[in-house]
């Protein structure tokens, strides 16, 4: 039997099928939650191109090569903290007094006004529609499917205008259909694998910078629940893709060790950063690469790390020292002499996918940061 379809929400297979017969057939982007069930159907739909983007600003790009190839509308999927990094090919590709190229956005709005979010969503939420009328974007917010017929005649003004536009989508708007189809990684090794040897090894003065996502949160309730050298850890509660640079640069300054928590996706956001590596200067920075192979955070669309060799691009990128594992049985053993290797080291560590139940989010930013700033 198929499941009923709820009229109050917007089912992702109809927008799809209306996207299709505009000629929109090329969609890129960055996942979020709010766009889940959309991007995980488009992991389904057939006869049409679709690429998780590096970056927000890599996926306009892309479209913009696209259009230039069919002269089709390309359709960018993202978060609206994503709106940052693709404001450069917006603003000075797509727009209308340079290009003028044609543009389909579809915008996750966390932190939309009267709806509680998290902190780091705050201020965002409250400018998104402020930042499209200054980017001269149309926009509509979409909530059931009745708004199809809205879409369409966005879609037919961007045609005629060679318009940049836009559908932003709350919380929950989406029929929850499917979870993501997605490839599994060979490993044994949890999340949580990883942070309890990270804490039986290192010293008490180790500082900690992790990614935004699960491996902030799970560290952060480990940390809680162990009472283990509270105020060490700093949280990268959003600025995906900074983490690796901040590790850096706290790196030439601090004494004691560096331990950069990264996950895949941040990784190849702006891989670019790690082009500023220097092994005198960055000798006491330890990075660790936790690769799930997915977007786990926000529903497990694929992230393509695969096919890259990761040793041959972290030597490359000035890394000193390369290490790697699979196995829970030799992750203890590796990770010690990761710890004591000297000069900048690159741990990458394939895992399953899964977290913790019930992880808690971090609270007190303000305190999180004063506490790593004044423990030594």
């Amino acid at each position: 039997m198929s499941k009923k379809i709820n009229s109050n929400k917007v089912d992702p297979r109809k927008l799809i099928e209306c996207l299709k017969k505009k000629n929109i057939n090329f969609f890129s982007g960055v996942p979020d939650s709010c766009t889940l069930q959309f991007c995980n159907q488009l992991l389904k739909t057939k006869k049409i191109k679709n690429i998780v983007a590096a970056n927000e600003g890599i996926a306009v790009s892309l479209g913009v090569g696209h259009f230039l190839a069919t002269k089709r509308i390309p359709c960018v999927y993202l978060q609206n903290s994503g709106i940052g990094n693709a404001t450069d090919p917006i603003t000075n590709l797509c727009e209308k007094n340079i290009y003028n190229i044609p543009l389909l956005l579809i915008i996750g709005w966390r932190g939309a006004p009267g709806i509680k979010d998290e902190p780091q969503h705050y201020l965002q939420g409250r400018i998104l529609t402020k930042i499209l009328k200054l980017y001269g974007i149309k926009y509509i917010e979409i909530k059931s499917n009745k708004d199809l017929n809205k879409v369409v005649k966005l879609i037919n003004y961007s045609k005629k205008k060679s318009a940049r536009v836009a559908l932003i989508i709350k919380p929950n708007t989406f029929e929850k259909l499917s979870k993501a189809s997605h490839y599994k990684e060979k490993s044994d090794i949890k999340r949580i694998d990883i942070i309890n040897v990270i804490f039986d090894k290192i010293k008490k003065k180790t500082k900690i910078i992790s990614s935004v996502g699960y491996n902030s949160r799970e560290l952060h309730q480990i940390r809680l629940a162990n009472k283990n050298f509270l105020g060490q850890d700093f949280l990268m509660v959003g600025a995906m893709g900074h983490t690796a640079a901040t590790a850096m640069s706290l790196s030439s300054h601090y004494k004691g060790k560096v331990l950069c928590l990264d996950g895949d996706g941040s990784f190849i956001m702006h891989l670019g950063s790690f082009s500023s590596i220097n092994k005198k200067e960055h000798k006491n920075l330890k990075y660790i690469l936790i690769d799930n192979a997915s977007h786990e955070s926000i529903g497990g669309q694929p992230i393509n790390l695969r096919h890259i060799d990761i040793k041959s691009l972290a030597q490359s990128l000035n890394f000193k020292n390369f290490f790697s594992t699979n196995k829970k049985a030799s992750l203890s053993k590796i990770f010690e002499n990761f710890l004591k290797s000297d000069g900048p080291s690159f741990f990458h560590i394939k895992i399953k996918r899964g977290t913790l139940v019930n992880l808690i989010r971090p609270k007190n930013l303000i305190g999180i940061k004063n506490n790593f700033i004044n423990k030594g």
